[in-house]
């Protein structure tokens, strides 16, 4: 799943040729996405400058002067430039059309979204979607006492809490499982039992692994392709774990294990992160 530095590499993509254009186009082929596109999508935003291309989460956000497109690319999902003559293909599902350029969201998987948030419904920061979201890792808020304060009273083990979402956004999958062995913390922990040592160093590696994703593009395993069709290259330059079950540890030599973990696979060191199976 494109997680924050796979949407964040697409909005950065996207912003080089989006805004202060006027979006001729926005054709929609398949509204039956994660949820319905609305029915009058294209006509909403037609001819309506682009002013802005942000982001919030794993959310994209098209602003307008009198809304927001939000849009998610769900599991498999990709928004890519490309030229003005070239055909759409398959799984192409969404079109946008300037002057200078055309943009096509392709999701095989059909886990993607694309709506509508008008301006007179309020900010955008009380959308459904995005209303519940953690402060964003980047930002001055994120801080180690932050992240201390909103573990320190939570008995769900670590990394189901950083996939959550809800304390800081973007530390998907791969990153959490990446930034656990980074800090050697034992991804099974309950919250509440990590030092503020343990939460200094988890802090610093959450930073420092979506840096060093955003750097090399975001991570490809599957479909992921960033705004200009290309993959990116941090599972193949930075990852230390994930993947990489059996392997051995590039500290200790120990293989790597593989968990499951709320349904979604965890890898780690037993050794460097003195994993407890029990906790």
């Amino acid at each position: 799943m494109p997680e924050l530095p796979e949407v964040e590499t697409t909005r950065r993509g996207i912003a080089t040729l989006m805004p202060q254009h006027t979006l001729r186009q926005c054709i929609v082929y398949q509204p039956r996405m994660r949820w319905p596109i609305p029915s009058n999508m294209g006509e909403l935003v037609q001819n309506h400058t682009v002013l802005a291309c942000e982001r919030r989460g794993k959310y994209l956000l098209i602003r307008f002067a009198h809304g927001y497109q939000i849009i998610h690319l769900g599991m498999s999902g990709s928004l890519r430039s490309v030229a003005l003559d070239a055909p759409r293909q398959k799984h192409d599902h969404v079109e946008w059309v300037f002057d200078h350029a055309r943009f096509l969201l392709h999701d095989p998987r059909r886990f993607g979204a694309v709506l509508w948030h008008d301006n007179n419904d309020g900010p955008i920061e009380q959308h459904r979607l995005l209303s519940k979201l953690g402060v964003e890792p980047f930002s001055p808020e994120f801080n180690p006492d932050y992240l201390f304060q909103q573990l320190a009273n939570k008995k769900a083990s670590i990394k189901s809490v950083l996939l959550a979402g809800q304390i800081v956004v973007g530390v998907g999958n791969i990153y959490a499982s990446e930034s656990l062995f980074k800090a050697a913390i034992d991804p099974t922990a309950p919250c509440h039992a990590l030092t503020k040592q343990q939460v200094q160093r988890l802090h610093a590696a959450i930073v420092e692994t979506l840096q060093q994703a955003l750097d090399s593009g975001g991570s490809t395993l599957k479909d992921y392709l960033n705004a200009s069709g290309e993959a990116g290259a941090y599972f193949d330059l930075h990852a230390k774990v994930y993947g990489k079950a059996n392997t051995p540890c590039p500290i200790c030599t120990t293989p790597i294990q593989r968990i499951v973990q709320n349904q979604r696979a965890t890898y780690f060191c037993p050794s460097c992160q003195q994993v407890n199976l029990s906790t």
